[in-house]
């Protein structure tokens, strides 16, 4: 994050995605051959180049006077990728599309039956049925359900009604599939009430104190318990959000040609770069989008497996999960976090660093002179058409968190710009809403 003359606002900087023609990168990297695109990628007015272990400098890979941060980097329709020996995607782990989720404001669960997603009555609910449904929705936790009048949620929601029934008694430690449960598809509830579902308390900042500091994007311990720091081969790389004890959400760009996750470690709890006393945790499973493509800007989004469970104490807590169909409106004020450059392919920050930016509509961020309509669903824009403030470098994976009704949710993972605080060219952010199916069967926790 940086601090531009021309404004007040702080910048933050980092390993965003690429598009041409864009100054962001992704992290910071040294050493390594570049050769060869991987399997299945569009050759379209894409340029390979092989970067020898040679112009090395102050810990950067330079190729062909093009700077390259994190190994991959598009300028002017030019792209620059680490060759790949290995590289893992869901595409070989199909699944059928998730078959429980919870929607809208009140969290809302619904179950999906010959295709059609439908709310849960409250009638024949049980405690049981809801550590199932978190088990599908990929928690290895429940908190409680509860009931709500129906005419008191979104009007999409109160219709395709169904109550759920176990057919046999389940212990304690045994669960069910949802979609395998006794349903009966209903137009009213008996009880009139709908079933909400909470897996997890998440979103908080039990440990943090709100104190005003000189320089004030520098973020205090416990402001950002969810914000992670990926390290591949012991070097800052990407940022990402803790979403359960087990599961970091971070950007596909971030793991792309990366994939030997023994060279992967993930630190939280830590607001300064390098780590000292900071939980370190190595990486069982990494999987990015299947459709996930370098050339391309969509299903920039991925995932890590911790090899054990994270402690959550305060200074480590998960964010939240947006629900499906929720909606974060133009204005809504956010924060992005992480250790990016202080300024356009700079150096990465030995603080985590902060600030506000509002969402900004697509419809603003597809204007000729902003982004020329290259927004798609999958992303969603957020800062100042003015600049000044900004993700960038080394931020990549990391945050777009919001406040909502006092819990913190994570709407975007930072993905891609063009510069950084750059006059129209806000940051763009992978849109969780719109990742949320892929998240969670990918989550699901295994019966």
């Amino acid at each position: 994050m940086s601090i531009h003359p021309f404004s007040t606002a702080y910048s933050l900087s980092g390993s965003r995605g690429a598009l041409a023609p864009i100054s962001a990168t992704i992290g910071r990297k040294a050493g390594y051959t570049l050769d060869k695109s991987p399997p299945h990628r569009r050759a379209a007015n894409v340029f390979l180049v092989k970067c020898m272990k040679t112009n090395m400098e102050a810990g950067q890979i330079r190729c062909q006077n093009q700077r390259l941060s994190c190994g991959i980097r598009q300028k002017r329709g030019t792209f620059f990728l680490l060759h790949l020996k290995t590289w893992t995607s869901d595409s070989n782990q199909c699944k059928s599309s998730g078959s429980v989720r919870v929607s809208g404001r009140s969290s809302v669960l619904q179950v999906q039956r010959e295709g059609v997603w439908k709310t849960v009555c409250s009638e024949d609910w049980n405690n049981l049925l809801g550590v199932s449904a978190c088990k599908q929705l990929g928690y290895n936790s429940y908190v409680e359900s509860f009931f709500i009048p129906l005419t008191s949620i979104e009007q999409n929601l109160q219709y395709n009604l169904v109550s759920i029934s176990l057919s046999h008694n389940l212990s304690q430690s045994q669960t069910i599939q949802l979609q395998n449960a006794t349903t009966f598809s209903k137009t009213q509830c008996t009880s009139g009430r709908v079933t909400t579902l909470k897996c997890l308390e998440c979103g908080f900042r039990p440990k943090y104190t709100m104190t005003r500091i000189v320089g004030g994007n520098i973020s205090r311990p416990g402001q950002f318990p969810w914000q992670v720091s990926l390290h591949f081969n012991s070097e800052h790389l990407c940022g990402g959000s803790i979403v359960t004890s087990f599961w970091i959400v971070t950007a596909a760009h971030c793991l792309f040609g990366f994939t030997n996750q023994s060279m992967w470690r993930v630190h939280v709890g830590q607001t300064e770069q390098p780590v000292h006393g900071a939980q370190s945790l190595a990486v069982e499973k990494m999987i990015f989008h299947a459709r996930y493509r370098p050339k391309g800007l969509d299903y920039d989004i991925a995932l890590m497996k911790l090899s054990k469970p994270l402690d959550f104490d305060g200074f480590v807590e998960p964010i939240c999960l947006p629900n499906y169909g929720e909606e974060f409106e133009q204005g809504t004020e956010c924060w992005i976090s992480g250790w990016g450059a202080t300024e356009d392919e700079g150096e990465t920050s030995v603080f985590l660093r902060s600030a506000m930016v509002p969402i900004l509509s697509t419809k603003t961020c597809n204007q000729p002179e902003v982004y020329q309509g290259l927004i798609s669903p999958w992303m969603v824009c957020a800062g100042y058409l003015e600049g000044g403030t900004d993700s960038c470098q080394g931020d990549s994976g990391g945050p777009l968190a919001c406040e909502d009704s006092s819990l913190w949710k994570l709407v975007g993972a930072t993905s891609w710009g063009i510069g950084c605080a750059v006059r129209n060219k806000p940051g763009v952010y992978t849109r969780i809403t719109r990742s949320l199916s892929w998240i969670r069967q990918h989550m699901e926790v295994s019966p």
